[in-house]
């Protein structure tokens, strides 16, 4: 088993690799850490094959971002870019399921009975009606998160809105529903 790389020699790779994009270089500081990012993908994508598809993906990715990143701690920064990856990836094939809007899309003290469709129907309606009253940013926001499953960063994308704008947006959207929803049903 390969030890990790003296940070100072970490530094000199990751200075050599941004000025040559030569990926020689890329491969000798990334080959230390394949160990432990296979290890971070297997603990959160949980099969062999997606893991070392995932380290292979994670490999492309650092092409581009260690170019522009001014990176300190190059293991910790890696860890990092590896969760996100996973992340990214239980995400997308969540996109999969069919989204069911119950007490995980909103918080509502209301229960209705899962055999009820009577309920499910008026309670979709209210949603939809209550999505029109909000403000466009929110709706925007809102229908891309929560129904299209799209993260922050692409809902900013699509949007053009800052990031910190589409939390805010989908926070206050997710609320303001809660409370027409909840007049509504008075």
């Amino acid at each position: 088993m390969q030890r990790y790389q003296p940070e100072n020699k970490e530094k000199q790779l990751i200075a050599d690799y941004q000025k040559s994009g030569s990926l020689e270089v890329l491969g000798e500081l990334f080959e230390p850490y394949m160990p432990l990012i296979y290890g971070v993908c297997l603990k959160y994508l949980k099969e062999k094959e997606d893991s070392e598809d995932a380290v292979m993906l994670i490999f492309e990715q650092l092409i581009d971002k260690l170019k522009n990143h001014e990176v300190k701690n190059f293991k910790s920064w890696l860890y990092v870019l590896s969760r996100n990856h996973c992340l990214m990836e239980l995400r997308k094939n969540k996109q999969l399921e069919m989204l069911t809007i119950d007490e995980r899309f909103m918080e509502n003290e209301y229960n209705f009975h899962h055999e009820d469709n009577t309920n499910k129907e008026l309670q979709l309606k209210l949603m939809e009606k209550c999505l029109e009253t909000l403000v466009l940013e929110q709706k925007l926001s809102i229908d891309l998160f929560y129904l299209q499953k799209k993260c922050y960063q692409e809902v900013a994308e699509k949007t053009g809105f800052e990031l910190n704008k589409v939390k805010s947006y989908i926070q206050n959207g997710k609320r303001n529903l809660k409370i027409c929803m909840e007049k509504n049903l008075e």
